[in-house]
């Protein structure tokens, strides 16, 4: 009969030992004082779209005039665009199309970049507003800032040329456009490196003036602000926007001009590049036509992205 107790008894101190023990494994993984991190929320994206099939094909047709009247072959050819080379599609994709016209050259490409935090303590949509802000300063803009009477000299859009000042406007273009092209920080696939010096200038403003500037100069010289906006911040694009137009020459013979749209959309950064060469020296590109369409596209992507 004493038996049965001491049987009790080991049972009950078994419970204990495993009770105990359970206390120090819970006690091992809080330990008393340590704060609490809690993980950031990730970004919303996990992954990124098809690039190429990004564009829809009736918005391709009107970003690249003369394509669809290309044979059966070619046509397909110029609408699947190219896939931009990259080593994590996970992460980064883009893709480029061109389309060579009788009077001009077209260029189009996308990229998508979705980030992420490595860092507990960031979230993916902050550090995606980071790449993003980083972005912005290339081109010489920030969220706060408003375009101002300088801007247009300052991002080198048509305005900066001023007839009635000589030697000095050379100069201020010539400076203009350096900063601009050190600016947007990327190079657009079909632009090639633009001559310096005062006597592809001055050919450059002779031609200009022969053919009235390509409409945008008053009579006095000066650009209307309401013909042609120069880089600045957008509105209602993702959750911050930029588009910055970059005049260039590609070459002593022709004009070139790029617009870049960029915007955030939650961890995704998304930049569009729409560039234009005309065939003849006398035609300028139409700055008006490449931004209003680069931004119609790039509101296109955020629309695909959200969905």
């Amino acid at each position: 009969m004493a038996y049965v107790p001491g049987v009790a008894l080991l049972a009950a101190l078994v419970v204990g030992c495993s009770a105990g023990s359970d206390s120090n494994a819970n006690g091992a993984d809080s330990k008393a004082g340590s704060p609490t991190v809690t993980p950031a929320p990730p970004g919303r994206y996990e992954t990124l779209p098809a690039p190429c099939r990004a564009v829809p094909r009736g918005m391709l047709k009107d970003l690249l005039p003369g394509a669809a009247e290309l044979p059966g072959d070619q046509q397909e050819k110029v609408f699947r665009g190219s896939a931009s080379v990259t080593y994590d599609t996970d992460r980064k994709v883009g893709c480029g199309w061109k389309s060579d016209a009788p009077n001009a050259t077209r260029s189009l490409s996308i990229d998508f970049e979705r980030v992420v935090s490595y860092d507990p303590a960031v979230s993916d949509d902050d550090r995606a507003d980071t790449v993003y802000a980083k972005k912005e300063k290339a081109a010489g803009l920030s969220s706060s800032s408003t375009p101002g009477p300088d801007t247009e000299k300052n991002t080198g859009t048509p305005g900066e040329k001023d007839k009635g000042k000589g030697a000095d406007k050379d100069k201020a273009e010539g400076a203009a456009g350096n900063a601009t092209a050190s600016a947007d920080g990327s190079a657009d696939p079909s632009s090639s490196s633009s001559p310096s010096g005062e006597a592809s200038a001055d050919a450059d403003d002779d031609t200009a003036e022969e053919t009235g500037g390509g409409g945008n100069e008053g009579e006095d010289g000066s650009t209307d602000p309401e013909d042609v906006l120069p880089s600045r911040v957008l509105d209602n694009l993702g959750d911050a926007a930029f588009l910055h137009d970059l005049p260039t020459r590609a070459g002593s013979t022709a004009q070139h001009r790029t617009v870049s749209v960029v915007f955030r959309t939650s961890n995704v950064v998304v930049t569009v590049r729409y560039a234009e060469q005309p065939a003849l020296i006398t035609q300028v590109p139409d700055s008006g036509e490449l931004q209003e369409k680069a931004q119609a596209l790039a509101r296109k992507l955020a629309e695909t992205l959200s969905e």
